[in-house]
């Protein structure tokens, strides 16, 4: 996704840094008026931002009204990564959606965050060489697997809820693989050099270096059961801002999902709002294509459960703690929120602009957008590609 954020990389052609770890926006209660448990008023809410391209529906539902429209008073707030951990936690901020893994560990370690809906399916994939003789993730056993920035980033943690799931240990300790964190811009030479047996990214980037041929994919969080059905991001507010003021974190929490329908509709209508609103910094063709290769479905139920599926496969991938209940996790992560249901969004109407869905293009004719000039800074949860 595009990340403006402060804090770049220095330019490449590949420059995937880090994750989503990716990363939280939040939800935060300001002011000290009047507040009980069925609303209140908050004052404005402040939505965080990092310049994200997967973070469309919040930059829609503040241009295209649709907090307004929910009687919701929002400012955006621009962050950075530690800002927005640490801004989710304390309250500094209110909202935003970021990832699901990313979430639940911090709720592990005592942050005070809640899911409240999920926005976009997945973009985490593992990739070995073309010519490679691995065939699947069974086949990684004893293999050096490349990761960005460091073991804790979503892609390393996608790769190991994988390896878990075909009877290998994850875990540094056992030695049945050998993670390599590195700078993520030499993630594909690395690979290419026969540094490493493959590597974990995210979209767009695994689709870049698919397209560039450098990669071979044989785990798709977007195409394989049973991650595909799971929703990547969801929202997440303030774990005190949901309990003050429920029905403002409610409304904002309907506002993001009523963006993700639009983006779904339109994705190159919002990438030209990303752009034209300063929120990113990517050619529009580059960022429509990169919003195209996520699905922006919104769901409620089955957001819960991605949460559930979620919790449960990191403790088989020794993520969590060993004294971690995953079902006892995913409960204390997730705020049901009075109307936030399924039915409220499948009934939200979103406008249809004639030619704001352009054809989605093979993986090598999505590389072939850049052409290492600026303004192709392509982020997906500190992932960024020149």
């Amino acid at each position: 996704m595009t990340n403006t954020s402060a804090r770049r990389r220095p330019r490449t052609r590949f420059v995937v840094a880090g994750l989503f770890g990716a990363v939280a926006l939040a939800l935060l209660p300001v002011g000290c008026g009047k507040s009980d448990q069925t609303g209140g008023d908050p004052g404005k809410i402040k939505v965080a931002y990092l310049g994200l391209t997967c973070e469309a529906p919040i930059f829609v539902a503040q241009e295209k009204g649709m907090f307004t429209e929910q009687g919701v008073d929002v400012e955006v707030v621009r962050t950075d990564w530690d800002g927005l951990r640490e801004g989710l936690a304390s309250g500094q901020f209110h909202a935003n959606h970021t990832l699901v893994m990313y979430i639940l560990k911090g709720v592990e370690k005592g942050s005070d965050f809640k899911i409240t809906a999920g926005v976009h399916t997945g973009c985490l994939r593992v990739q070995v060489p073309p010519n490679s003789p691995i065939k699947s993730v069974a086949e990684l056993k004893g293999k050096r697997i490349g990761v960005p920035s460091n073991i804790g980033s979503p892609p390393a943690m996608f790769a190991s809820r994988t390896l878990a799931a075909v009877g290998i240990d994850p875990t540094v300790e056992a030695k049945e693989v050998t993670w390599v964190a590195m700078d993520p811009v030499q993630l594909g030479a690395r690979l290419q050099q026969g540094e490493l047996d493959a590597i974990a990214t995210s979209d767009p980037i695994g689709t870049i270096l698919e397209g560039n041929k450098v990669v071979r994919t044989i785990a798709d969080q977007a195409k394989d059961q049973p991650y595909a059905d799971e929703y990547c991001c969801a929202v997440v507010v303030n774990g005190e801002f949901s309990r003050k003021y429920p029905a403002a974190a409610a409304k904002v929490t309907k506002a993001i999902l009523k963006g993700a329908k639009w983006v779904q509709e339109n994705p190159k209508a919002a990438a030209e709002l990303g752009v034209e609103k300063k929120y990113i910094t990517a050619k529009v063709d580059i960022n429509t294509q990169a919003l195209m290769q996520l699905k922006y479905i919104p769901g409620v139920a089955k957001g819960k459960r991605s949460v559930e599926q979620a919790a449960e496969d990191m403790k088989k991938a020794k993520l969590l703690s060993a004294s971690t209940d995953p079902a006892a996790l995913a409960k204390r992560a997730w705020a049901d929120l009075d109307g936030v249901t399924d039915e409220w969004v499948t009934a939200q109407a979103v406008e249809r602009i004639e030619g704001a869905r352009p054809a989605r293009l093979r993986a090598d004719l999505f590389a072939a957008l850049f052409d290492g000039g600026k303004g192709n800074c392509l982020c997906c949860t500190r992932c960024c590609i020149e």
